[in-house]
Parts: C-alpha cells; sequence; structure tokens
C-alpha cells in the first residue's frame, strides 16, 4: 500500500484535511494542444464536480444520441474532486447538438468545438492542480522547507492509490487474473497495470531507502524530462550527473513484462531481485504478452507555488506530466485525516 511506502524527505511536518470540499482538489488538463476546428467529433471542455470520468461520458453521449464507447477522453480524473477536461463526442450527421442545452448539477460543457478525431487514451500533456489543505496541525517552518526540496528536487514517482483499486485489492485480482479467473476486458486492463505498478513501486521503494532514487548508480538507464525516450545504461559522467541534478533527465524503473530488462549492473541486479519477491506478477505479466517497459523514478512538479489562506490552511497549486500523481506529491507533506 502507498502508506507503506518511504519518503523522500523524512515524515510529513503536517497532519490535516484533505477534500473536504469538492473544490479543495482542483484539477485543470492540459491537451497541449486545441481543437482543428472541423472534423467529424466535438471537442467538449467539461467540469464536472464529485463525479467521476464514465459517468460524465454516459451523460454526454445520452445527450448527444451517441455510444458511450464512442466518447474519447485523455485520462480519468478523481470523483471527489473540483475537474476540467477534454472529451471527443461524434457529430451525429442530421442531428445537430446544442451544448449550451445540456444542464446537470454536477456537469457543465465550457466550450464545444470541431475536432478531426477521437480523444485517445494518454493523449495529454498533463494536469495542473490547486489543492487546498484544511484544520492543518504542525510546524509551518517544517512544511516550508519540504515544499522547498519538492519544488527543487521533486518526489519519488510512485504510482498512486488510485491505480489499486478500492481497499488495494487489485493486485490480489491480477494474481487471480493469471491464475485463471475471468474479468471484463475494461477490468483486465486496471489489473494488469496494477500488477505492474506494484512491482515498479517495490524497486522505486527499495531506491529511496538506500537514497539514489535520484542519483545516477551504475547500469541505470534514463529517460528525457517529459519524453517516453530512454536511454542507457552508459557511463557515468560528470555532464550525465549535471542532466540529472538539473531534470533535463531522470533515472527509471521497470515496468514489467517480456523481454530483456534493459537495466544493467548493481541496478539490474536490483530490480531482479524485487522482481523474484513478486514472482506471480512477473509470471503472469509475461505470460499475457506485456513488453518490458519503463518509467522516471522521479516526478518535478512545475510550477509549484504555496500560499497560507490562514494558520490552518494551505494552499498549493502545481503541474504535472501525464501518469503522475498529484497525491503522491502531496504525501510527502501531508498526513490527511
Amino acid at each position: 500500500m502507498i502508506d507503506r511506502l518511504p519518503y523522500a524527505w523524512g515524515e510529513p511536518p503536517l497532519r490535516g484535511r484533505l477534500r473536504v470540499e469538492f473544490a479543495d482538489f482542483t484539477v485543470n488538463e492540459q491537451l497541449g494542444f486545441g481543437a482543428t476546428g472541423s472534423g467529424e467529433h466535438w471537442l467538449l471542455y467539461i467540469e464536472k464536480r464529485g463525479a467521476n470520468t464514465q459517468w460524465a461520458v454516459q451523460r454526454l453521449a445520452n445527450f448527444s444520441g451517441v455510444a458511450a464507447r464512442d466518447v474519447g477522453y485523455a485520462g480519468l480524473k478523481d470523483r471527489h474532486a473540483l475537474t476540467r477536461q477534454y472529451l471527443s463526442v461524434p457529430v451525429r450527421k442530421g442531428a445537430p447538438v446544442d451544448w449550451r442545452q445540456f444542464a446537470d448539477p454536477e456537469l457543465r460543457v465550457l466550450s464545444a468545438e470541431r475536432h478531426s478525431r477521437k480523444l485517445q487514451r494518454g493523449a495529454l500533456r498533463g494536469n495542473e492542480f490547486v489543492l487546498t489543505l484544511r484544520d492543518l496541525q504542525g510546524e509551518r517552518a517544517a512544511a516550508e522547507v519540504v515544499l522547498a526540496q519538492i519544488a527543487a528536487h521533486g518526489v519519488p514517482n510512485y504510482f498512486g492509490e488510485q491505480r489499486f483499486g478500492r481497499g488495494g485489492r487489485n493486485v490480489e485480482k491480477a494474481v487471480a487474473l493469471f491464475a485463471g479467473a475471468r474479468f471484463a476486458h475494461h477490468e483486465r486492463s486496471l489489473l494488469l497495470s496494477a500488477a505492474r505498478s506494484e512491482i515498479f513501486n517495490a524497486v522505486l521503494s527499495a531506491r529511496v531507502q538506500r537514497g539514489d532514487w535520484n542519483r545516477a548508480q551504475p547500469g541505470d538507464v534514463f529517460q528525457l524530462n517529459g519524453r517516453s525516450a530512454i536511454f542507457g545504461p552508459e557511463p557515468i559522467t560528470e555532464l550525465l550527473r549535471t542532466r540529472l541534478q538539473s531534470g533535463e533527465i531522470h533515472a527509471t524503473g521497470p515496468l514489467w513484462g517480456q523481454g530483456e530488462l534493459r537495466s544493467g549492473e548493481g541496478v539490474r541486479i536490483l530490480e531482479l531481485a524485487i522482481a523474484e519477491r513478486y514472482a506471480e506478477l512477473t509470471t503472469g505479466l509475461v505470460k499475457v504478452g506485456m513488453d518490458q517497459d519503463r518509467r522516471a523514478l522521479r516526478v518535478l512538479p512545475q510550477a509549484l507555488e504555496w500560499v497560507w489562506l490562514d494558520p490552518a490552511t494551505l494552499q498549493i497549486r502545481f503541474a504535472l506530466p501525464a501518469g503522475a500523481y498529484a497525491t503522491v506529491v502531496l504525501r510527502e507533506l501531508l498526513q490527511t485525516e
């Protein structure tokens, strides 16, 4: 479970409450591109409050008269939050839709423009977060130190608790899947992701405990910041260390699957030792045909800012690339109640 994983910057200095109100956890999706202005889809920018993405998809599909499976979205967003995100909805020929007429107390269409293609999962640059922490206890000075460390050096890029399902049971279900249990296609995908995430978190946890999660080690494979491209292993030079320190590149950990593990030397030995502890998961992932991949061990929040609204209320704003979790950033600072 994520709450048992080691911290990068010591025990969180604050205790308090998150998500007292939906707006206390505000998420603004950043696509990185705009609508094409013409095409066979609507690109909608929506705001939802206290509702998950799949529910919004169904509501918008019903209103426009299309199948929910034809509605596209780049990423799933939290239910217990105020979130703004993009969805694509096919244009029905001969059945014009006036999105200004759509009305729902938990869902608003902020804009609707024509677009050339369906949105695909993962097709986003990242997300901006505005988080309000309430009823805080702890030392303000210590919190400021941790925030400065996060801004300068980032946090371990753990997969957050959302990846592991209610009660963290997705890994247990993945083991059942590999043993022959049957699940719906969409759930199967979630379980495979949870299995890979469990192994990755274990490798990253070991690196955090050793204190080298953000430092180059012999055999490391590196990823360019904000990119999927990876390179290495290669000799550790002063230039490589400088690139790592500046945030231009990050060391990576394994997303398990079939094929040769790319890391070498001591890093490879560590990753294989941890994989052996999770033999049920690694064997199952190989058997179903997942391919080896890598994920950055570190994430650097962009444009991190904070302001104390009063002595017991702190508001934090930052942006993260796609695939990173705001709750993972927050856990370094706050123990929630």
